[in-house]
Formats: C-alpha cells, sequence, structure tokens
C-alpha cells in the first residue's frame, strides 16, 4: 500500500468552522521501516482542539495544520503490518494518525490496548485523552475535596461528561452541568448522575447558576469561557479554584464579554490554573486504573455519538463545534 485516504485542511476557516474547510484527498504512506507498523484505523477521535489548529501561527503545545496538509490526532486501529515488536500485527493500537484510514505509526507513540477489558471506543473516551483530560482537571489542577461543589461547563460532550462523573464518584457533594438543549440535560441528570443542569440555549445561565449554587462554586471545570466563565467567576466562594480545559465560545459569532469580569479573581481570591493534559502523564497509571475500575463497576457511563465514514468526519466536526453530539464524537473508518 502506497497511498491512503485522509482529510486535508482546504482552508483556513473565517472564524466558524464549517465542514466545506476540509477535503478528502490521497496522501502517500511512508516505507515500513524498524520500528514502525501499518495500521488500519477503527475509530477516530473528533476534538475541539482540532479548530484551533487551522489557524496560522504556532501553539505553544502543538504544530498547527498547513493548507492542503493532512489533519491528525487520536485514533485506534489494528495493525496489519509490522517492522516492530512491540506492535504485532493483529494487535489494536491507540496513536495520534487519525484523520486517515491507514497510518504508519512510530512504537514510541503508540499505546497497545486491552480490548478484552475495554472496547476500543471506551479506549479513545473514558480511558483515553478525553477521560485523562477530566482526571488532570480535576484532581492535580483542581484539587477536588470530598462534599465540594463543582461546576462543569460544557458538561454535555466529552470531556464534561467525564469531568462531572469521576467529580461525582470521588465524593463532590454537588455536580452541576451546563448543557445544550433538553436531550442532553436529562441524561446528564438521569444517567450521569448530575444534581443540576442548566439548559444555556433555552435558559439564562447567569440567573440561573446562583440559584442551583445558592452557597456558590468551590471547582469550576470550564470547557467553554465566555459568558458561562463570566457567570462562574461572580458565583465562586472565597479562595474557589478555576481549571481551565477549553474555550470553545472562542470559535462562535457571539461577542464575548468584558475582561473587567477578572475583577472576580481578586474580590473573591480565586486561583485559575490552565493545563494541558500531557503535563500529567505520570499519573496515566493511576488513571487508567481507578477509572478502568468505575467502567468495569458500571458506574461509569460512557456514550459516544459516532459519524460512520471518513467522508462525514467534517461534518462531524462541525456538529462537535455547534453542540450536536453527546458525549464522545467518534468517526468509524473500519471494522
Amino acid at each position: 500500500m502506497k497511498s491512503t485516504t485522509a482529510v486535508l485542511l482546504a482552508r483556513r476557516p473565517q472564524h466558524t468552522f464549517v465542514a466545506e474547510d476540509l477535503a478528502l484527498g490521497e496522501i502517500e504512506l511512508p516505507e515500513l521501516t524498524a520500528g514502525h507498523a501499518l495500521v488500519r484505523n477503527q475509530y477516530m477521535s473528533l476534538d475541539p482542539s482540532t479548530r484551533g489548529r487551522m489557524d496560522p501561527g504556532e501553539k505553544q503545545y502543538t504544530t498547527n495544520f498547513a493548507i492542503g496538509g493532512p489533519l491528525d490526532g487520536s485514533a485506534i486501529g489494528v495493525v496489519v503490518e509490522s517492522a516492530s515488536d512491540l506492535l504485532p500485527v493483529g494487535a489494536t493500537v491507540r496513536h495520534r494518525m487519525g484523520w486517515r484510514e491507514y497510518a504508519v505509526v512510530d512504537d514510541v507513540a503508540a499505546t497497545v490496548c486491552d480490548v478484552s477489558v475495554a472496547s476500543a471506543t471506551h479506549w479513545l473516551s473514558s480511558l483515553g485523552q478525553t477521560g485523562f483530560t477530566a482526571y488532570a482537571g480535576l484532581f492535580p489542577v483542581g484539587k477536588l475535596q470530598a462534599g465540594e461543589v463543582v461546576l462543569v461547563s460544557g458538561a454535555g460532550g466529552a470531556v464534561g461528561s467525564m469531568a462531572g462523573q469521576f467529580a461525582r464518584l470521588s465524593g463532590a457533594g454537588q455536580v452541576i452541568g451546563s448543557a445544550g438543549g433538553a436531550d442532553k440535560c436529562r441524561w446528564l441528570l438521569d444517567d450521569c448522575g448530575f444534581n443540576a443542569v442548566i439548559n444555556y440555549r433555552e435558559s439564562d445561565f447567569a440567573a440561573e447558576l446562583p440559584l442551583a449554587a445558592p452557597d456558590g462554586v468551590d471547582l469550576f471545570f470550564d470547557n467553554v469561557g465566555g459568558w458561562q466563565m463570566a457567570a462562574a467567576f461572580q458565583n465562586m466562594k472565597i479562595h474557589g479554584r478555576v481549571s481551565m480545559c477549553g474555550a470553545i465560545s472562542n470559535f462562535g459569532t457571539v461577542a464575548q464579554p468584558s475582561t473587567a469580569v477578572m475583577i472576580e479573581m481578586i474580590l473573591r481570591r480565586i486561583t485559575v490554573q490552565g493545563f494541558i493534559v500531557r503535563d500529567y502523564e505520570a499519573l496515566r497509571p493511576e488513571f487508567e486504573a481507578t477509572v478502568g475500575g468505575w467502567l468495569a463497576s458500571g458506574e461509569l457511563v460512557d456514550r459516544s455519538t459516532v459519524f460512520e465514514g471518513i467522508a462525514n468526519a467534517a461534518s462531524g466536526l462541525a456538529g462537535l463545534l455547534s453542540g450536536a453530539n453527546a458525549g464522545k464524537a467518534l468517526v468509524r473508518l473500519s471494522d
């Protein structure tokens, strides 16, 4: 095999991403050399961070995509040819060469996943970077303590739904989420065990939050930024903490709030910390043991929205960025 179908960056988005910003194309596969394996990808992850990498310039922790070049991201698949003792033929491996049907992966950047312990989709979701992000944001960053009031924005998405459940399973006194749409809110309440969920599309988040948390919020896990972040700052407890995971509202068309709200950080003595999950890699064994236990016991709900085929990857990403998914968003690339 000399080439594979991949998703390419056709043009840089004009603020709001649309599926036409991407295109399908063929890319050459490198020769299989020692320490590498050819993988048939089964699932690839759709992630909000992909949108940020479509902009010009460079990020502090990763590289942006080039126009005409392929996208990349988390994926899982089966080894079909190997020149690595660490990646035997038939093994299921997770790696960073998604957005393509086949990939040649380096054994130092791929992880063999035991699909007898958890399904391939779980290894991209609750046991993958999604769950690990939620874990890092709650514990080493957010310093969650039992009995605390936890607020999670974007709770209906992949990281948010995990963060809320991890908080509940770790003894939080109250878990409040924000989500768009009645169906997501009901799922979070009925299946994921949130104590309260604010439907930001149909109600005034700033007015509803103090009703849900009359004594204030101890820990705010933010995936959204914007107006929800501003409202949360105004409802934090003294010495509350904010774990800054994402700011998906930056890529919408709604005007953002004034930075004047940051005075609340001073008045309430709030600790705000941004984080990149790769900084906490040493915690991965602890994370996998803890979350794997919750998953095996049935205490943790891991839901995915699956888009079929690489041709639907672009529309799937557009749906993710508009909040159309519930839980983890994935693209099925093969059986």
